[in-house]
């Protein structure tokens, strides 16, 4: 789970001001942030399946966001895939 601070410092970086929290890039970053930490979270707990749901869920929400971005602006989507090593297909 990312801390306020976290979140502060993740739009901070990819928010156009630091009220900007409504951004697409500044919500694939939140997004990431929490898929990042719950894969650590189940790599020692292999076997929470709901922590596993919630993750594939929170994946389909950041591939929504990016195909959206894809679609608006490709300039955007691919400096944000480099910023945060997203990996595309």
């Amino acid at each position: 789970m990312l801390t306020k601070k976290q979140k502060v410092e993740i739009v901070n970086k990819f928010g156009k001001n630091n009220a900007d929290t409504g951004s697409t890039e500044v919500q694939v970053a939140l997004l990431s942030g929490r898929i990042n930490s719950l894969t650590d979270h189940l790599r020692s707990q292999p076997k929470d399946f709901s922590s596993r749901r919630g993750l594939l869920k929170l994946v389909g929400q950041r591939r929504n966001f990016m195909n959206y971005l894809k679609n608006r602006n490709s300039e955007r989507y691919a400096a944000i895939t480099k910023q945060l090593e997203i990996r595309v297909k």
